[in-house]
């Protein structure tokens, strides 16, 4: 299987079927999987932890949005063979159990990329005190799973500042994410590692693009588990002016 980086946007993508649109083609796309394996902006926990491997109610981790969006459910099956097997791949971090539910940042790609939500799905969190390196170390150590059928999802955005979003449906794209979207996409397809974990020194406006960059730390994780396999974007564009969809596919 490839791991894939996934630019989840905004909620609202759940119930927007043209933004939708190229998720489900992405997913038509892909392997099959055997099972999901998701790492999200929108848990951030150490040590690192397990998530449900129950199918329960989805976590609604945002508001002020229309209430059809917290009508959406995404009730795949649990895995919890996955887990087991995680936890064994990372015994050294001694994994906690957790009986936390899917949050947004995993089910609002996920009821496109696969609609029928009949592939098991794991989420585990992303360790908050880990660095870029320490993230990217963790996806190699997650690897073997490719070959066991699993898909290793991250979930986030290569640039997230909130406060800098216009909601104009024709909102032009500032300068400053683009040169940072563009410098993460020129990193990656030169699988430049060592310039994509030294991002805090190196990469163009990080203090715009990404002031808490947990939404770009995700992507770590996923380019660790499949640092040899080659790099494309299925998806790219803009949400809100400077809301990237970049998403990438490594493999």
């Amino acid at each position: 299987m490839p791991s894939l980086f996934v630019g989840h946007g905004a909620p609202l993508l759940a119930t927007d079927a043209s933004l939708g649109e190229p998720l489900r083609r992405l997913g038509e796309r892909l392997p099959r999987p055997r099972a999901i394996l998701a790492v999200s902006a929108h848990w951030e926990e150490s040590p690192l932890s397990l998530g449900t491997t129950e199918t329960l109610e989805l976590v609604y981790d945002f508001s002020g949005f229309p209430e059809e969006l917290y009508r959406v459910r995404y009730a795949a099956p649990g895995a919890p063979w996955l887990a087991d097997r995680v936890a064994a791949l990372l015994a050294d971090r001694a994994p906690k159990r957790s009986q936390r539910g899917w949050d947004h940042g995993v089910w609002t790609p996920l009821v496109h990329l696969y609609p029928a939500a009949d592939v098991p799905l794991l989420q585990i969190s992303m360790p908050r005190s880990d660095s870029p390196a320490d993230l990217f170390e963790l996806g190699r150590a997650l690897a073997p799973l490719r070959d066991e059928g699993v898909l290793i999802l991250g979930t986030g955005s290569v640039t997230h500042n909130l406060r800098k979003l216009d909601w104009q449906d024709d909102a032009a794209t500032p300068q400053w994410a683009k040169d940072f979207d563009l410098w993460i996409a020129d990193v990656l397809e030169r699988r430049d590692w060592e310039a994509l974990l030294d991002y805090p020194r190196r990469a163009p406006q990080l203090s715009l693009a990404q002031p808490t960059d947990d939404h770009l730390r995700p992507l770590l994780v996923a380019a660790g588990a499949a640092s040899d396999a080659p790099v494309s974007f299925p998806i790219e564009g803009w949400e809100y002016g400077s809301l990237s969809r970049r998403s990438v596919l490594f493999g």
